[in-house]
């Protein structure tokens, strides 16, 4: 099976060929070791990087904005996304607070990426 992908892993956006045959992955058209590392990886095991807001209460914004702390499989963001829209905190918020730990069973936390004052 023979997979064509763009890296993402730099600015160059190299054109990749991933080509999966049995157990054995080879890409080609990376012009880094990044490049190699993610086309095998996104064909073998596609990991993401999940955003989202959550509701905060008694704060100066209604939301605060937060992401995943690490990777987590590309199958799980749903769920991950889900718990994101479940949570509801209170204010104050700091950026790196930890919302949700754990995501969807994931292993991966849910942090702030920005302050969330109280209201005055």
């Amino acid at each position: 099976m023979t997979t064509e992908l763009t890296c993402i892993r730099c600015p160059l956006g190299c054109a990749l060929k991933v080509e999966v045959n049995g157990g054995s992955v080879s890409v080609t058209g990376n012009s880094c070791p990044r490049g190699a590392e993610y086309g095998a990886k996104e064909v073998t095991a596609p990991v993401r990087v999940v955003t989202g807001s959550v509701r905060v209460d008694g704060g100066d914004m209604p939301l605060v904005s937060v992401k995943t702390l690490s990777d987590v499989p590309k199958d799980m963001t749903g769920q991950v996304i889900e718990a994101i829209k479940r949570c509801r905190v209170m204010a104050p918020v700091s950026t790196g607070d930890v919302l949700i730990v754990d995501a969807a069973g994931t292993g991966a936390d849910i942090v702030a990426t920005r302050d969330v004052k109280s209201r005055s």
